[in-house]
């Protein structure tokens, strides 16, 4: 794990802005850095080293392949790079190795085996820079769902890329302006998806795919349409799960549960291998207890596991995982935060999590990850199985209602939205306790017309009527799709929702705190066996994650799983009413212009008071403007 960061400059001298870069993510790489350049071209390379695998200095990078054709800066974990190795040598195509790291052995296969199908042989989480000296071409890669992060984009005429948004702050021509489209969809979900990062002409390289750019691709800021052809996906979900639901499961759920079981085992397996202390998040929940069941099944001796425990009782999940951890017999540690350690994180979360995002577990994500980092350099996460195993408890809910809308006439409908358009913008807005709440979330529901407006607004909740309609995507909609409803809203999220939320949540948090994260239910055979299972193996009396609970109950009783889920979230609203009330206030009186053209001032202020009074429980909407207020201060972005 690590991080990296490039620059193409005709005008710029490297030695004085990529050291900046660098330095502005140094977190994620504290062992080792490096630099490369071509000045014959203006390129230049530079890594920052978190040592896992092979941490003698044969695994330093930039790395040139034995041929001297490629230089790469690469960060991730490719966990078959020992078969790829193996592979290689009996192909009599490997170089005199060096050491045994992956870096070296996928410089390799791509120099056997040529990029596109080294990429498709490569199992593990990665995002990297390829130079071809022979070529003069940069390739920018990234893994099959997005787990690690890759920007790229032009500041004035210099060609840039990085690990994280803020290497690129460090360019002395940074001058980030907000994307409206960007901001809108962040401040009704909590975080934005697509191609674009939340400033202009910087984007995101979509997983899966790769970028091949020519040198004098390079030489001139080009906007995302001319970008897009240059894409190359080596891998698809869209077509996994297509090639899946051709080729459904036949056999009885206990079969489905042994390959399951077969396979997450494998995976978890593959990931435990370094050469540095390797331990577990624990959160109690099926997904973490799973992971950490069959990390001790592999392992001699109690798996490390760590936990966050709050406090307020109505947030603590700790004695769940205390009770997991002392079934499975690990080696647990926990501990305990009041409010104030962890309202003391809420100024830094701008700088920890790079763009905006208004995931609440982000606390807790960083306090275990910063906890875990006292003990070990490793942790594997249960992250992944509610998006591939339908494990949300909003699946449910947004079928029983489109079961019931997608029937009625479309007259009705709009007439119907329309009122709960007029209940949900009422002045003052509808008010907290039990109804005035369903009724929010009904009026949100129903203002979508197909399940990814659905989806969308189940994610989002009830804005109380502060934002225009979020519009989606028309590639979204349902009509003529293939997939049944439930696997709309799976493939949905797991390119969405997992990506740009989820794992961009775990990789900055932990990265903040230079411990490497590795998700084994995103393993791609896990992935794909996902995708071959029916509904009723996923879904059984609106209970998800069937399948994958009948794994678990084999290695825990039902009685410490079977529970409602909790989440991991602190109390939101109760901090804007005390602790962060003033630091709130401060936000809300500098707004910025881009704000106001994104939602209604007047009635930010309204909502704000409501809330101060306890007429409105609005924390989760007045958290996303006030994580946009702090990023945008810190960033310096303008309107």
């Amino acid at each position: 794990m690590c991080g990296l960061a490039g620059l193409f400059s005709r005008s710029l001298a490297a030695q004085d802005v990529l050291p900046a870069m660098l330095e502005r993510i140094a977190h994620r790489g504290p062992d080792d850095r490096g630099l490369w350049a071509d000045p014959e071209v203006g390129l230049s390379l530079g890594h920052l080293r978190l040592s896992i695998i092979d941490i003698s200095p044969a695994g330093h990078q930039p790395m040139v392949s034995a041929t001297g054709r490629y230089v790469l800066v690469y960060n991730g974990e490719i966990y078959n790079h020992t078969d790829l190795r193996a592979r290689l040598e009996a192909e009599r195509a490997s170089p005199p190795w060096r050491g045994h790291s992956d870096t070296e052995v996928l410089l390799a296969a791509i120099e056997a085996w040529g990029l596109p199908h080294a990429l498709e042989q490569a199992h593990g989480m990665f995002a990297f820079a390829l130079w071809d000296r022979r070529d003069r071409s940069l390739t920018l890669a990234r893994d099959r769902m997005g787990e690690k992060p890759l920007y790229f984009g032009w500041i004035g005429a210099d060609f840039v890329f990085a690990s994280e948004l803020k290497a690129m702050a460090a360019h002395p021509g940074w001058a980030p302006r907000v994307d409206p489209r960007a901001l809108s969809e962040f401040l009704h979900l909590g975080y934005h998806s697509g191609h674009g990062a939340m400033v202009r002409d910087v984007y995101r390289l979509p997983p899966g795919c790769m970028l091949r750019l020519h040198a004098h691709d390079l030489q001139a800021p080009r906007a995302w349409g001319e970008i897009a052809p240059r894409l190359e996906a080596y891998w698809r979900l869209d077509q996994v799960a297509e090639r899946g639901q051709q080729t459904p499961w036949a056999g009885p759920l206990t079969a489905a549960a042994n390959e399951l079981e077969r396979l997450l085992s494998g995976a978890v397996e593959r990931q435990m291998v370094a050469d540095v202390p390797l331990g577990a998040f624990l959160s109690g929940g099926f997904d973490s207890s799973l992971v950490v069941a069959l990390m001790q099944r592999h392992s001699s001796r109690p798996v490390r596991t760590f936990s966050i425990g709050f406090d307020d009782p109505a947030h603590d999940e700790a004695a769940h995982a205390r009770a997991v951890a002392r079934h499975l017999g690990t080696d647990h540690h926990e501990q305990y935060v009041g409010d104030r350690e962890a309202l003391a994180l809420v100024p830094d979360l701008p700088e920890l999590f790079d763009e905006p995002l208004a995931d609440p577990s982000q606390i807790p994500t960083l306090l275990v990850s910063r906890l875990a980092r006292r003990h070990v350099t490793v942790a594997l996460t249960g992250d992944g199985g509610d998006e591939l195993f339908a494990g949300y408890t909003r699946y449910p809910a947004i079928l029983r209602y489109w079961r019931v809308q997608r029937h009625l006439p479309n007259a009705a409908r709009l007439r119907f939205s329309a009122l709960l358009e007029r209940l949900a913008r009422s002045h003052p807005p509808i008010p907290a306790g039990n109804a005035g709440m369903r009724l929010a979330k009904l009026a949100a529901r129903h203002l979508g017309t197909h399940l990814e407006a659905l989806r969308r607004s189940q994610i989002g909740g009830p804005d109380w009527g502060l934002l225009s309609e979020l519009t989606c995507d028309p590639d979204a909609a349902d009509v003529g799709h293939p997939h049944s409803p439930l696997r709309q809203l799976l493939l949905a999220d797991q390119r969405d929702y997992l990506p740009n939320d989820i794992l961009m949540k775990v990789d900055r948090a932990s990265m903040s705190a230079s411990l490497e994260t590795r998700v084994p239910m995103l393993d791609p055979a896990v992935v794909e066996f996902s995708w071959r299972l029916r509904d009723r193996d996923l879904v059984n009396r609106e209970i998800g994650k069937r399948v994958l609970r009948e794994v678990a109950y084999r290695h825990m009783p039902r009685a410490l799983l079977d529970r409602p889920k909790q989440g991991f979230a602190p109390p939101i609203d109760q901090w804007l009413r005390g602790a962060l009330r003033d630091w709130a206030e401060s936000l809300l009186a500098e707004r910025p212009a881009s704000l106001d053209a994104a939602m209604d001032g007047h009635r930010l202020r309204t909502v704000w008071r409501l809330h101060q009074a306890g007429d409105l429980d609005a924390g989760y909407i007045l958290w996303r403007v006030l994580m946009y207020l702090s990023w945008a201060r810190r960033f310096g972005v303008e309107g």
